[in-house]
């Protein structure tokens, strides 16, 4: 892949710090007084993972932005390593101003083609989340066959891919189709949680996954937007209040 334009544009409106690569499209949002809330639904959903591997020692992320997904889980699961893959260096530079933690032994963040670097990684993630946007949306080399195979075999048994995906993407049932081909069929979404960022689950083993059972079920029964996304909300607070 080849790093896009224009360069990344920092607003600070209030309390609210936004990264936009094109004027209007927030790419990352941030309370200056709490700086590793989750602002963003979508960002919410994402923890959902937690359904399905709530104590990772391994999470992988493909796209920083403003580091919100990193600064939550470095800080609400302090049991996880996080590393982070980000084409983009001139997002990294951003890091301080979105008060993103220096690297340390639990906290890595690389300058790299996530769609190369996933080749590498053989079993040995808990977690993959998948939010490494443009300002174009969500690249063609993130939505490939080949990267979501290597996604799977970059996961341990277990382990769960999340992703974020455009509904209006034209690519999106494409996408659905190669995804769930390459998870054997074992992916769920929680619907109207995040508006048009539809966020993906995909299990990595043969074996039915108890969480994404669970969750079938209620999607069966219930499918309320207002439900998923307190359910999604719920989730969030949990991990915040939990003892550390």
């Amino acid at each position: 892949m080849t790093p896009p334009d224009p360069r990344p544009q920092v607003h600070t409106r209030g309390n609210r710090r936004l990264l936009e690569f094109r004027p209007g499209m927030v790419q990352s949002e941030m309370k200056l007084s709490h700086p590793d809330h989750l602002v963003l639904a979508y960002c919410r959903a994402m923890m959902c993972f937690t359904l399905f591997q709530p104590q990772p020692a391994h999470i992988v992320m493909v796209g920083l932005g403003g580091g919100s997904l990193a600064k939550f889980c470095h800080r609400y699961l302090p049991q996880a390593r996080i590393t982070v893959l980000e084409l983009r260096a001139d997002v990294i530079a951003l890091r301080e101003q979105f008060a993103i933690p220096p690297d340390d032994e639990r906290l890595t963040i690389i300058h790299a083609d996530a769609a190369h670097y996933l080749r590498q990684l053989r079993g040995s993630a808990d977690v993959l989340l998948v939010d490494g946007f443009d300002e174009l949306g969500l690249p063609a080399a993130l939505g490939t066959a080949a990267f979501y195979a290597d996604c799977r075999r970059a996961l341990r048994p277990g382990g769960v891919l999340a992703t974020n995906i455009f509904s209006y993407d034209p690519a999106y049932g494409t996408m659905l189709r190669r995804l769930r081909h390459a998870f054997g069929g074992s992916i769920c979404t929680l619907r109207g949680v995040a508006g048009n960022n539809r966020i993906w689950f995909a299990v990595q083993g043969a074996q039915p996954s108890p969480a994404l059972a669970m969750q079938r079920r209620l999607a069966r029964r219930l499918s309320l937007p207002w439900f998923n996304r307190l359910w999604a909300s719920w989730i969030v607070w949990k991990l915040r209040t939990a003892p550390l």
